[in-house]
């Protein structure tokens, strides 16, 4: 049966994750969001602690790199608590500190998920220590990652890739990029298949970096592929194309990374929500957790209301990662996790904006900054609409040439 409560065994854990983001990224977190594209050099000691924690394996996961689905098998009704609850909670709580220089973090890309998640035991081992970022999106796809245009031809050992990646989260910093391209065109969703394509591979260039809302401590490049080799060893995964498996490669990348953008949200607005309540308090607005709501101040109503609408995208966030553990198919429970905490993260960073007033939306308290970065969580790793349409195909049992 699922506890959706915080495992003892993970408590530790999450105590860890909290004081870092208290003692290291809260500090540092305005000076990085003003010093846009700077690299926070600080984040070398902390990458090499989580790598560390991650190693000994006490934890079970940390950080927001991704852990390999577990395929052994579970004996008989025993529960598991396993690494991807670990990442997300750790996660949640990294993110209460900032999620901008969570996204910074070396070994900690989204990319480092594709490979948790698709390559076989042999590459796992070969990219061991690499810093991946994940190129999906293109020019003209926008959230629809099934159309992309990107190629990559088989030349001899090598496959040849060509084609441009926008909004390529750490594309300058990372040392390596997963890269999603078509075998066939013609053979649709079945032929995309990743790559790991190294920075120093010939013909891969970091064209631009964007200037953005929020989020502003982590580089997003737009990136060109042209004629760039890479090994036919570097393809993540199974080379074969199977047209009954669909686009499953990216889905089981995007099971296991959704549930983390979900832990993003989760803790960016829990940042939020902690220090608003803080700021009403010395306002002299107290907020009675005995009482209803319509019994109280509009200001507490309100807050109120955030927190029970946060606490159910936390719960959404902690199932799809339970399942996981559990080896049971999240796609489903995933997409919820990921839309629910996109919406409630925008709309509770914002609300504690208007609630502070102007110090809310002034920069002498990180509420603002807050509530620019939570956008790109709604956003990011396929939109709220994206994830609607998901869910609304597998609760109705249509598929996507149905549902559109």
């Amino acid at each position: 049966m699922i506890n959706l409560e915080i495992p003892k065994k993970h408590a530790g854990l999450v105590d860890q994750a909290h004081q870092l983001a208290m003692n290291m990224l809260r500090p540092i977190s305005r000076t990085y969001d003003r010093a846009e594209h700077a690299y926070p050099k600080e984040l070398d000691m902390l990458a090499a602690l989580i790598d560390g924690v991650s190693e000994t394996g006490a934890t079970g996961g940390a950080g927001a790199g991704g852990v390999r689905r577990d395929t052994a098998p579970i004996d008989g009704d025993r529960v598991r608590n396993g690494a991807h609850l670990a990442s997300v909670l750790s996660v949640a709580e990294m993110c209460w500190g900032d999620t901008a220089l969570l996204l910074s973090m070396p070994r900690q890309g989204l990319g480092n998920s594709a490979i948790a998640s698709v390559a076989n035991e042999e590459q796992l081992e070969r990219y061991r220590g690499t810093w991946a970022a994940m190129a999906i999106t293109e020019p003209g796809t926008g959230s629809d990652s099934a159309n992309i245009t990107t190629t990559a031809v088989r030349d001899g050992d090598d496959y040849v890739i060509n084609g441009e990646k926008i909004y390529v989260t750490s594309g300058d910093r990372a040392d390596s990029v997963v890269v999603w391209a078509t075998l066939d065109r013609e053979l649709g969703r079945a032929a995309i298949k990743p790559f790991l394509v190294r920075k120093d591979n010939p013909g891969l260039r970091v064209e631009r970096l964007e200037h953005k809302l929020g989020i502003r401590a982590s580089d997003t490049a737009a990136i060109t592929l042209t004629d760039c080799r890479v090994p036919a060893e570097d393809l993540l995964g199974s080379p074969e194309i199977d047209p009954s498996s669909g686009f499953a490669g990216a889905m089981a990348t995007f099971d296991n990374t959704r549930p983390l953008v979900a832990a993003m949200a989760v803790g960016c607005a829990r940042a939020s929500l902690d220090l608003t309540r803080d700021l009403l308090e010395q306002a002299g607005v107290v907020i009675d957790y005995d009482r209803p709501g319509q019994a109280q101040s509009a200001a507490a109503a309100t807050y109120l209301r955030l927190e029970a609408d946060w606490e159910g995208a936390r719960l959404l966030m902690m199932q799809a990662a339970w399942m996981a553990d559990n080896r049971r198919p999240n796609s489903l429970e995933a997409s919820m996790a990921k839309a629910k905490a996109g919406r409630v993260g925008s709309d509770v960073t914002l609300s504690c904006v208007q609630l502070c007033g102007t110090l809310g939306y002034s920069e002498a308290e990180l509420l603002e900054k807050w509530a620019r970065d939570s956008k790109i969580l709604d956003i990011f790793e396929g939109t709220q609409q994206i994830q609607q349409l998901i869910v609304a195909r597998r609760v109705l049992g249509l598929t996507s040439a149905e549902l559109k």
